[in-house]
């Protein structure tokens, strides 16, 4: 039945929508299949993908299958086949996308990886597609927590593809302890409109998004706008309203779109809601003490008594709500 399926979809001109059309008009796979008269050549094309996908380790699974993610079959003309390289029992857990641009400031990609560190730490699966930048930080927070089911990457291309090549050692860490997966066959190369059908299943297979910087025509913002489609809650990290990275997420806050979210404390409340608070107070604290001329971070945790270590993380809050930013080797007021 598998290969069956796989003959239909790798058909020129079949995706999900025709696929299921085919299906509910000829009540069978094999039916399909004989209407298409495909070649020997295409068939052991097919096959050969198939021994290659068991060679790597891949497993294909189909939307008939009961392990297949319950949030993408929820979705109309979802992938009929996905294969799938790492754990498979990551793909039944809680999920939380996250997304944002490729250009991140390192204010943004820190917010990101703690917040991704936080949900891993409540046993959330944390779901992004493996690009440099936002991608990259939410999948690397999410592996700062022990364990083997703690974040997939979705890929453009076929599971067994690295890409982009910086993020090399980062594929293998989601393959021990994570799970990559695609809807492509095994061995394509992403090709431009590829990475729109990725964000589709990005925001297909969550309980919720989360999106960092990201300008109005970004790839993270349609995969906002399917998560919305798709009736996923969505939440937006604000920026500074100058900076470009920052008007996507800002659009949504303003539209009523996106909930705005501003630490783990908008989606737990635990113990790690009073170290949330205690944040906020030495955030305060510090914004008192920032002013039009350049201080530094020794200064800065002299003023307040803390260690410089202990205040960077509010910086960082500081600096990505807008209210301060680095100048001189020091922090001023925005």
């Amino acid at each position: 039945m598998l290969l069956q399926k796989l003959l239909i979809l790798r058909s020129p001109g079949i995706g999900a929508v025709k696929y299921n059309n085919l299906i509910a008009e000829m009540h069978d796979e094999f039916a399909v299949v004989d209407s298409l008269h495909l070649s020997q050549d295409f068939v052991d094309s097919v096959k050969q993908e198939m021994e290659r996908a068991q060679e790597l380790g891949i497993t294909y699974i189909t939307d008939t299958d009961s392990i297949y993610p319950q949030n993408l079959y929820a979705i109309k003309n979802h992938p009929p086949v996905i294969s799938v390289r790492g754990n498979i029992d990551t793909l039944n857990k809680k999920m939380v996308s996250m997304v944002g641009t490729r250009h991140s400031t390192a204010a943004g990609m820190e917010f990101i990886a703690d917040l991704a560190t936080g949900f891993a730490e409540h046993e959330y699966t944390v779901v992004s597609g493996m690009a440099i930048g936002t991608d990259t930080a939410a999948h690397n927070g999410a592996l700062r927590v022990p364990g083997n089911t703690q974040t997939i990457a979705v890929l453009a291309g076929g599971v067994d593809y690295i890409w982009p090549l910086e993020n090399e050692s980062l594929y293998y860490e989601i393959l021990d302890r994570g799970a990559i997966i695609s809807e492509m066959p095994v061995g394509t190369t992403p090709m431009a409109n590829h990475f729109v059908q990725r964000n589709h299943w990005i925001a297909g297979l969550t309980d919720m998004l989360i999106i960092s910087e990201a300008d109005m025509k970004s790839g993270s913002m349609t995969t906002a706008r399917f998560a919305l489609n798709y009736k996923k809650p969505v939440f937006a990290v604000p920026g500074h309203p100058s900076d470009p990275r920052s008007q996507g997420p800002n659009s949504l806050i303003k539209s009523g779109q996106a909930t705005l979210c501003m630490s783990l404390n908008d989606f737990f409340d635990d113990k790690k809601t009073h170290t949330d608070k205690k944040n906020q107070t030495c955030q305060n604290d510090l914004l008192d003490k920032i002013g039009m001329i350049p201080v530094s971070e020794s200064v800065l945790a002299n003023i307040v008594k803390k260690s410089v270590a202990e205040i960077k993380g509010d910086l960082v809050m500081l600096e990505i709500q807008g209210l301060i930013r680095k100048q001189d080797g020091g922090y001023v007021l925005n």
